[in-house]
């Protein structure tokens, strides 16, 4: 089958032959009918498939009867919404769009949260048929008045159970409720729980099922490989592995923020140009640190989850779990990063014995073993040294050098003849009663100690 079967228009074949790409995947040849048909999908495919060309192409096509060049924004309202849970899928999506609608009279933009308003704000007011957004920041557009929702006709969902996971589910109601009733809705995704089962039976009408392959499977061209290491020696085994196997490209994930940030730096004192990119940088920090991996000028990307649903890169070789996630879907999340469009990968992940029962989880999800190697070489991290045992410390100071004598400094004698630069010895002439013990004097009568101590009994003589 071609893309020529499937009844595609001139317009979007051109588009897609520029690409390079002459068959369509299995979840394309079933879902672009499908959505031609104006049917409501759910749309269940491995990651690295092509479910985004699964769903823009015909949505392009769908909408391409209200192709115009004419400058009124009233000519260009919003048609077709696309919803994604992270930045970096929304801008993947968006260049998606305009990369397979570049022969089509149809305008896009993207609306995303960690960049200033006002360029989004400009775009969405000059009219546009396609718009990609995360939930947030459309609703802050909302509020602001500056796109109207009440003209779209098709409704995607992408990655539907990451923004389930993520805590998008009263954001999409609430964007539900400003889109018509009546409309086409899809979703995709590479896993489907029976939470999207429900969101599903409630937004979709009659869905039609797509599922090309076993749910939550993982790319079948991948290579999936455990190292058992100890926790304390996971980084400089990761630096040996890099440099014996001469990674140029290598997808490295962490479970937290500033575990992210801290391998990175470790990394490059290694030797290894590394950058992170996780959710607490900055947008324009963000898409810099992809560019250089993209780019070849980083050979090493630390990232968090968020990154397992927006990086796509078609020939990635390797990605390492550092560290097993807590969920095992987000496992499969993260390996298909690799492996895309028919390319092979491999996956490795460091397990140390504090995760074996996540590993087991992973395993049982894909109904498989994963094979074991035994990591070889590989120093631990240096940690802060113990303090020595007492008598240790005691025998340290015995055989220390002693330290060179002070210079000779001129005794301090003072007016009366006491030397302050020697010992003190009190003087024969001392009495040896103790101070305590000395006798308190005797209180004057009718006087009081206030008034004593501030000189009242004098003026009173």
């Amino acid at each position: 089958m071609s893309f020529a079967d499937l009844n595609l228009i001139p317009e979007i074949q051109r588009a897609v032959a520029d690409e390079g790409y002459t068959e369509p995947t299995p979840i394309q040849a079933k879902a672009i009918p499908a959505v031609l048909e104006r049917r409501d999908i759910m749309g269940c495919a491995q990651t690295g498939t092509g479910k985004t060309a699964g769903f823009t192409l015909p949505l392009l096509q769908l909408l391409s009867p209200y192709a115009n060049s004419s400058p009124s924004p009233a000519r260009h309202p919003v048609r077709a919404l696309i919803l994604t849970p992270t930045r970096e899928l929304a801008a993947q999506v968006s260049d998606s769009v305009k990369t397979y609608g570049k022969h089509l009279k149809l305008r896009s933009t993207v609306v995303y949260g960690g960049v200033d308003m006002p360029p989004q704000t400009k775009a969405l007011r000059e009219g546009v048929e396609i718009l990609v957004a995360t939930p947030g920041r459309l609703l802050d557009h909302v509020q602001q008045k500056s796109v109207s929702l009440g003209q779209v006709e098709i409704l995607v969902l992408d990655e539907a159970d990451r923004m389930l996971d993520m805590g998008f589910l009263p954001d999409i109601r609430r964007i539900l409720a400003l889109l018509p009733t009546q409309r086409q809705s899809l979703l995709f995704s590479a896993t489907f729980s029976d939470e999207i089962k429900k969101l599903a039976n409630q937004m979709l009408r009659n869905p039609t099922l797509i599922e090309v392959a076993r749910r939550n499977a993982p790319a079948d061209l991948v290579d999936h490989q455990v190292y058992e290491v100890e926790a304390a020696r996971k980084r400089s085994l990761l630096a040996q592995l890099i440099r014996s196997r001469d990674m140029k490209q290598v997808l490295v994930f962490v479970r937290m923020k500033r575990d992210c940030n801290r391998l990175a730096r470790e990394l490059v004192r290694d030797g290894i140009n590394a950058t992170a990119i996780h959710s607490d940088r900055t947008q324009a920090e963000r898409e810099q640190a992809l560019a250089d991996f993209k780019e070849g000028r980083a050979t090493a990307l630390v990232a968090t989850d968020i990154a397992a649903r927006g990086i796509d890169i078609a020939e990635l070789p390797f990605v390492i779990n550092y560290e097993l996630p807590y969920t095992p879907e987000d496992y499969v999340h993260r390996i298909g990063r690799t492996g895309r469009a028919g390319m092979t990968g491999e996956a490795i992940s460091l397990v140390s014995a504090e995760e074996n029962r996540l590993l087991v989880e992973i395993e049982k999800l894909l109904k498989r073993a994963i094979p074991r190697k035994t990591a070889e070489g590989g120093e631990p991290e240096r940690t802060r040294e113990r303090r020595p045992h007492r008598e240790h410390r005691e025998e340290a100071v015995a055989k220390a050098k002693p330290r060179p004598a002070h210079r000779h400094q001129a005794p301090r004698i003072a007016s009366d003849g006491f030397d302050f630069s020697k010992p003190y010895e009190p003087s024969p002439s001392a009495q040896t009663k103790p101070e305590a013990e000395k006798p308190l004097p005797a209180r004057p009568r009718g006087g009081r100690p206030t008034a004593a101590l501030l000189g009242g009994l004098a003026a009173k003589k």
